[in-house]
């Protein structure tokens, strides 16, 4: 790796990180949101990677800071997030520790409602392996850390099933042993960034810090960290001023951050805005992680998802190639939800923030039936749908500034469309159910991003439409057998249907603007080629290209690990309107990065369809 020469140059400025130190506003704003460990120094730790494009963002360091890490900066980094708990087990057994290891301030670690717990009222759960480091302002936002395998907290499943307290690094538990490993930290890292890129809130990967066997300090940033399940818990306790308390200090944050835009002063109103807009956040996330096959697993706790709609917890997150909408995760004691019941899922979800501010309106808690028929539910529908068609038509290559036009007057065009889409798309093998490695899958038989692809060059060279085998032999996947693939008299008005829609949209652009039906296939031609790229990446590339980093760790060092990942993530980016050329880094740190990077493509390329 080329090194640049720091001797020549002002120390730089890193008391930005300072403000990192335990203390965060929760703890005055929520007094039953947590509980607070005294927190120690762990030694034997290595900077593995650290995200420079974030700490810039969160001015943690300045912009003009080089992409390479000083011996200053892995200091401290290591001085800030190098921490392990002093918890109820070390307590109890008396274990002392050396005095100047210890910090100063507590570290809290969240309380909020989780399914795989015993207790359903969120009285025993919340964060088990993790703490909240505290908070970074810049620039007019506020900014969360947390770290994720910081020791053994008492909101561990493991602690209430077992009844005992854990020593954090016990070997004879996994999740309950505190600790978490480095390729649960290099998963979130490729995935989160990737999401991030194509305009996902996700929650991302600021630093990983590497010990011995493969464990690690994987820590996380957003603008707000605040998940539904922080208030279910409240909610299921009846802990009316708890409960207050966590929403008004999400809507406050909000607020500061700027993300929501003139906020009522009084509170009937404030609350009245606050489910308008976790109604629009939830229909529209349910939607997008349907079209876009994203499996994140929500359900009725709150518990894998923010508030604000990010993404958490990738150890279970997955992005499907095809629509295999029959795929359920195996959490050992139950299976997940499907991608296809994740709308019902953040629609209940919703129905719970009606319940919370009907509550918090009339101090009075009502059964969450009573809330089934609320205008905001009504609202979820559309919206959802609503959403669903904007992304059919941004997926066709359709250029947002025609949704409207199209939704408004020719939404004929688009329902017909989007049942022939979703016929294509939903249909599955006859293989029927199986096991995958985390879970069960039924395949789904044929990519509509290869079609969507293909077809608008195909009829602009040719000057027609093309015909039912070739349609079926171009969207088909992997998984089709060719009992899968037989076109009956039913595929294949399917097929007819589909085109003609297509075309119909086509047309109806060209129409309007008063263009040539060519200039608009071009048009969509330019666009589809990049929204339906052809290698996207899946759950399942993910964890081999992890595999592959973990086998050859020598050769990442956290530069080349931060390189890698901005090389992998731009040729990730599925958002025509938001290319940009590739930066410009140092000629030896590309030469180097090539081959690795073309393994991982190559390696999303071979996993493209699957989940």
């Amino acid at each position: 790796m080329g090194s640049l020469n720091f001797k020549s140059k002002p120390k730089l400025n890193y008391s930005k990180f300072n403000q990192i130190n335990g203390k965060h506003p929760l703890q005055k704003s929520c007094k039953d949101a947590f509980i607070t460990y005294q927190a120690r120094r762990r030694h034997g730790g290595k900077l593995a990677f650290f995200n420079f494009d974030l700490a810039k963002e969160m001015g943690l360091i300045p912009m003009s800071h080089p992409e390479e890490v000083t011996p200053e900066l892995e200091e401290k980094i290591l001085e800030t997030f190098s921490i392990v708990i002093i918890n109820e087990y070390d307590i109890e057994n008396e274990i002392e520790f050396p005095e100047e290891d210890i910090l100063p301030n507590k570290y809290m670690a969240t309380r909020y409602l989780q399914l795989q717990h015993p207790n359903k009222q969120g009285k025993t759960s919340g964060d088990g392996r993790s703490v909240w480091n505290g908070v970074v302002k810049n620039k007019g936002k506020v900014w969360d850390i947390s770290s994720q395998g910081t020791g053994a907290t008492s909101l561990s499943p493991a602690t209430h099933i077992q009844n005992k307290f854990f020593q954090t690094g016990d070997p004879t538990i996994s999740y309950g042993c505190g600790y978490s490993e480095f390729d649960e930290g290099l998963a979130t890292l490729m995935f989160s960034e990737v999401m991030n890129k194509n305009n996902y809130e996700t929650e991302r990967c600021l630093a990983i810090i590497k010990f011995e066997d493969n464990i690690s300090i994987n820590v996380r940033a957003n603008q707000n960290l605040i998940r539904p399940s922080h208030m279910f818990n409240h909610l299921k306790q009846s802990n009316y001023d708890a409960l207050k308390d966590i929403v008004n200090y999400y809507i406050d944050r909000q607020e500061t951050n700027g993300t929501w835009k003139n906020v009522p002063k009084t509170e009937s109103r404030r609350y009245k805005y606050f489910l308008k807009k976790q109604t629009e956040v939830f229909a529209r996330l349910a939607a997008n992680f349907e079209d876009d096959y994203i499996f994140c697993w929500l359900d009725w706790d709150g518990d894998n998802i923010l508030m604000n709609g990010g993404i958490i917890d990738y150890g279970s997150i997955r992005q499907f190639g095809l629509f295999h909408h029959e795929y359920r995760f195996d959490d050992v004691q139950r299976f997940s939800t499907t991608i296809k019941e994740q709308k019902d899922k953040a629609k209940y979800i919703v129905q719970t923030f009606i319940q919370i501010v009907d509550y918090l309106e009339n101090k009075e808690k009502r059964p969450i039936s009573d809330f089934y028929q609320s205008t905001f539910l009504r609202n979820f529908d559309n919206l959802f749908d609503e959403q669903k068609k904007i992304n059919l038509l941004s997926k066709v290559g359709i250029a947002p500034k025609y949704h409207d036009f199209l939704i408004k007057k020719y939404n004929y065009i688009i329902e017909s469309f989007s049942k022939d889409f979703s016929y294509f798309e939903r249909t599955k093998s006859t293989y029927g159910l199986y096991e995958v490695s985390d879970g069960v899958c039924w395949d789904a038989i044929f990519c509509m991003r290869d079609i969507l692809r293909e077809l608008p060059q195909i009829i602009l060279s040719r000057g027609e439409t093309i015909g039912r085998q070739e349609f079926v032999d171009i969207a088909k996947s992997t998984y089709a057998t060719q009992e899968d693939l037989a076109i009956n008299s039913y595929r294949g008005a399917k097929i007819d249907s589909f085109q003609k829609n297509y075309m119909s949209l086509i047309k109806t652009i060209a129409r309007k603007e008063n263009k040539d039906e060519k200039d608009i296939l071009l048009e969509v031609l330019m666009r589809s080629s990049i929204i339906n790229k052809f290698d996207r990446v899946t759950g399942d590339s993910i964890a081999r290209i992890v595999e592959s980093i973990v086998q050859k760790q020598k050769k990442f060092d956290p530069n080349t690990m931060f390189s890698a990942m901005v090389d992998f993530r731009e040729h990730q980016t599925f958002d025509p309107d938001n290319i940009v050329p590739k930066q410009e880094r140092n000629s030896n740190t590309k030469k180097e990065l090539k081959p690795i990077v073309t393994e991982f493509l190559q390696i999303v390329r071979d996993y493209r369809e699957g989940i």
